[in-house]
């Protein structure tokens, strides 16, 4: 029998869930050069309709899943403040209106600014964390699409700027995905919220590192959650 993943009680399991824990299944997909990267980057965007010239999706992180893409993407529709898949308590999630649409997510849940301070806090501007609002989903795959179906998201805010996609399609056998179901994160960002620009520096790896571990964490956390509700599904609990 499956178990689901534990749900975190605070900061120090957040930190523990998803900062320490070292994931079962790698997810990030690893190129052996900068032009393949760019190529399968510039393919995952123009599959979600975005001008290629605009972003660079900086990392693409894939887990297959053994249910089907219906039913991933139904429990992906479904995220909110109280999932036991994403470290609320440090970067807590907030829906505008109860709606995916327009997400904001505040570091450590803070709301306001310490001492008084109104727009940032020694230059620093965390407060949201950074907004996602939709640029476009797809809800219902296309008649080409491999079954896809995905939430495409624009950020700003203390967070780096760029864009955020969920991605879901089915497994494609000539690649040897054996699971029903392929999941991407698909990431692109700089750490100082600039669109384009320089983008190997030293902040941006530790950046990078950090935020590679948590996404790793965040995908095998929902693997587990959507194999245990489906196993739950075929057994009639």
């Amino acid at each position: 029998m499956k178990i689901p993943p534990k749900k975190s009680s605070g900061i120090l399991t957040d930190i523990n869930y998803f900062f320490l824990n070292k994931p079962k299944v790698p997810t990030l997909i690893k190129f052996a050069n900068e032009e393949e990267k760019k190529a399968y980057s510039h393919r995952i965007i123009q599959r979600i309709g975005i001008d290629v010239l605009k972003y660079s999706v900086q990392n693409i992180h894939r887990i297959g899943i053994k249910t089907p893409v219906r039913y991933v993407f139904e429990e992906l529709i479904q995220w909110d403040g109280h999932s036991s898949c994403w470290p609320n308590h440090i970067a807590t999630v907030e829906r505008q209106e109860g709606k995916l649409e327009h997400i904001k997510i505040y570091l450590l849940n803070r709301r306001k600014y310490p001492f008084g301070f109104k727009k940032s806090f020694i230059g620093l501007k965390y407060i949201p964390l950074f907004y996602l609002n939709a640029l476009k989903f797809q809800f219902l795959p296309g008649p080409a699409d491999d079954n896809a179906r995905y939430l495409l998201y624009s950020s700003s805010g203390g967070y780096p700027i760029g864009i955020y996609a969920m991605y879901a399609r089915s497994s494609i056998a000539i690649q040897k995905e054996v699971e029903q179901t392929q999941l991407f994160f698909a990431v692109g960002f700089n750490f100082y919220g600039r669109e384009s620009g320089k983008r190997i520096t030293t902040i941006n790896k530790i950046w990078e590192k950090v935020h590679n571990r948590v996404t790793a964490n965040v995908m095998n956390r929902f693997k587990q959650l959507c194999e245990w509700r489906f196993e739950r599904i075929q057994n009639g609990q």
